[in-house]
């Protein structure tokens, strides 16, 4: 009896630290309600964003994208929460980017120059989907192995072919 008395002790006091550690980690890292106010996006590419990535304004995390859809048009919709407290101009743009060749992805928010400011429920029309690296470095890898031989040398003659 003794056992069980101890036992249910020790799993309430375990269950108790797990509610503590999952509430702090939930505020700590802004995934709860911000209280701010959504803005959204068509994309054509948005390789390496999810539902909870951040959303950047000169380096400072300003949001989270809070859904991600596919248009009928296949263009994905990208639905942001925007902090209260930030403004974004009606001009600004939306860049899918990261912070290095090893790390995540992030939508960055390029303000432009107007002084009307989005409302909540806003679109950001301008974007750049995220840029495809391994199409890229393929490119790069096989445009410089397509020309590996040298090019004769211009101005002097060209000897002939050794037909021996």
């Amino acid at each position: 009896m003794h056992n069980e008395t101890v036992e249910t002790i020790i799993g309430a006091i375990v269950v108790l630290i797990a509610v503590v550690f999952v509430t702090f980690t939930y505020s700590s890292t802004s995934a709860g309600s911000m209280g701010g106010y959504p803005l959204s996006a068509k994309m054509v590419r948005v390789d390496g964003l999810a539902v909870g990535t951040d959303v950047k304004l000169a380096g400072v995390k300003i949001g989270t994208v809070s859904a991600l859809e596919l248009a009928p048009d296949y263009q994905i919709a990208v639905h942001m929460n925007i902090h209260a407290d930030v403004k974004v101009p009606d001009d600004s743009s939306l860049v899918v980017t990261s912070s290095g060749l090893l790390s995540g992805s992030y939508l960055s928010i390029q303000p432009g120059g107007s002084d009307k400011m989005l409302a909540a429920g806003g679109v950001i029309k301008n974007t750049q989907g995220a840029i495809d690296m391994m199409g890229l470095l393929n490119k790069f890898v096989n445009s410089s192995s397509g020309s590996s031989t040298p090019a004769p040398a211009s101005g002097g003659a060209t000897p002939p072919p050794n037909h021996e």
